[in-house]
Parts: structure tokens; sequence; C-alpha cells
């Protein structure tokens, strides 16, 4: 299970409310082949989910969707929101991981 912070859903929800989408509006974590450490995250926005081939969850308001098949590399990956003076963004924290980029954006399992 991928778990999402109370910070980063608040900053979610504003981006959501922002591009104007449906409350109904599923968040995707998932990840993808390639960076320099063969994997990548990929974190985005769904119109639905696919029970039998997502994991569901609410989260603070939240329907988070996780592809089953990605539960090997996401498992316990906790997402938060990072806002300071050198940078802001999302941020993965993942036990599975292995080895990670410099920029942390990439990771091998």
């Amino acid at each position: 299970m991928v778990i999402i912070t109370e910070k980063a859903a608040s900053e979610i929800k504003r981006v959501i409310s922002e591009q104007n989408m449906p409350e109904t509006t599923v968040v995707r974590v998932g990840v993808a082949g390639g960076g320099c450490s063969g994997f990548q995250y990929k974190f985005g926005f769904d119109e639905v989910a696919n029970p039998e081939q997502d994991h569901v969850s609410q989260q603070h308001g939240l329907s988070v969707a996780v592809q089953k098949n990605h539960d090997l590399h996401l498992d316990g990956t906790t997402i938060d929101f990072y806002e300071g003076l050198e940078k802001r963004g999302f941020t993965f924290d993942n036990p599975n991981v292995s080895r990670s980029c410099g920029c942390g954006s990439s990771f091998s399992v």
C-alpha cells in the first residue's frame, strides 16, 4: 500500500481544485522503466480506477490507485510534500529501494 501524508493530500486537493477536475478524480501512483537507476515514479490523475487491476484506498478524502503489478516496487512507500527555500514538490520515501540516483527521481529495487 502507498501512503499519502496529510500535507501531500492537501497539495493534491489544491491542484485538483485549481485544474477544475471532478471531485471523483483518482490519484494514480505507479512506476515506469527509465531513469539512471532503472525505474521512475509515475504520479498523476485518472478519471477511474479498475478494482481488478488496481489497489484502491481512500486517504484524507482522496481515492488513491496503484496497479497491483507495481506492488513489488511501491509497497510501503510514503508520499509527502516538501516546501522549502531550495525546492518544492512531492517526495517518495520507498523502503524497497536498494539504489537511487543523485536527484532522487529514479531507483532500483
